[in-house]
């Protein structure tokens, strides 16, 4: 069992006056990591805010990681300038892969730390790999912004190389909104408390045929109903099929009100976009957009966002462009296979 906060002590490490690196401690970390995230987000032109509340309830509903073990706190003297996290999933169509992510601040970029909290997490996923069944070996894999340079030099440096983009897309302005009728038999109601499971449960199933998918846990619906900041079900476009009763689509929205005053802007996030597949290619998707478009212009935003697998086979990337949607930012899946140098 690690100890709160245990030294850890790293050979590869540079020799920087100050420099320690220790296991995470608890809650008292939170706003440490809130600290980091900031300065690291907005120095590579993430545009995100991270909140104390939604962080804290992330990590009382985290899946397959345990904190103790599988973060790594980076100090100078007694500032946390720095930290990682590790954890593993099963994705529904290309399997088990290891996920890693960190963040360190821009003034300690470039001197070896970066590489020193990678190493460390690549050597803590295979002791967590060693206690899985060995006939799937898996993939590492971090995810960087076409805006996180140094992070992707990084990640090229250690052989890890692209296998997927995902694209965030901005609809500049709610003008000139098309019309778009539901298919027949198909209306949207108003989301009430007995609709979050079957809606949570359509979403998942819908959600399945994408590349990136990985079943939705109790964990995660949990988070989803108590601390998920995009959990705005007043906004939600839900298509219900009128004979079965059954949910046939929807999109989530939310608007980022912290967001919106950071960056100066009034925008809608028009995601969670999906059909299940009795209902698709009969136009549900374009409607369920068009409404939520109408439903943000309406509480007065002027923009919408989304973001989209660029290689999306429902010909989705296509869909969201003729609505008026055009790249503004990419971001690359990088993996390299477990046991690769």
């Amino acid at each position: 069992m690690v100890a709160k906060g245990e030294v850890i002590l790293l050979p590869e490490a540079p020799q920087i006056d100050g420099l320690s690196f220790r296991h995470f401690q608890g809650k008292s970390d939170y706003p440490k990591m809130i600290d980091v995230l900031q300065e690291s987000k907005d120095t590579d032109q993430i545009e995100e805010v991270d909140s104390l509340e939604v962080l804290s309830a992330k990590f009382a509903h985290l899946n397959h990681c345990n904190p103790y073990q599988d973060m790594l706190f980076v100090e100078i003297g007694a500032r946390v300038i720095g930290f990682s996290q590790v954890y593993w999933e099963d994705a529904t169509h290309t399997g088990r892969r290891y996920v890693h992510e960190g963040y360190l601040v821009p003034v300690w970029r470039g001197k070896g730390i970066g590489w020193a909290m990678l190493n460390f997490n690549e050597k803590r996923i295979l002791e967590i790999a060693s206690t899985h069944a060995q006939n799937e070996p898996g993939v590492f894999q971090v995810k960087a912004a076409n805006s996180e340079v140094a992070k992707t030099q990084l990640l090229q440096d250690a052989g890890y190389r692209p296998v997927r983009y995902f694209c965030e897309m901005v609809r500049p302005d709610l003008e000139n909104i098309p019309h778009h009728a539901l298919p027949p038999g198909l209306e949207i109601r108003p989301v009430l408390p007995e609709h979050y499971r079957p809606i949570w449960e359509a979403n998942n199933e819908a959600m399945g045929d994408h590349w990136d998918h990985v079943d939705y846990s109790e964990e995660d619906y949990q988070f989803w109903l108590q601390g998920d900041e995009e959990f705005q079900p007043e906004l939600w476009k839900i298509a219900w099929d009128i004979a079965t009763n059954q949910v046939a689509g929807m999109v989530l929205g939310f608007i980022d009100e912290d967001q919106n005053t950071k960056f100066n802007r009034k925008r809608g996030w028009t995601e969670d976009i999906c059909v299940r597949r009795p209902w698709r290619n009969r136009g549900l998707a374009h409607a369920l957009i068009i409404e939520t478009l109408r439903e943000f212009k309406s509480r007065g935003m002027t923009e919408s966002a989304l973001n989209a697998d660029t290689e999306n086979l429902s010909g989705a990337f296509q869909l969201y462009e003729s609505l008026g949607f055009h790249t503004v930012k990419t971001t690359t899946v990088y993996q390299k296979p477990i046991g690769s140098p």
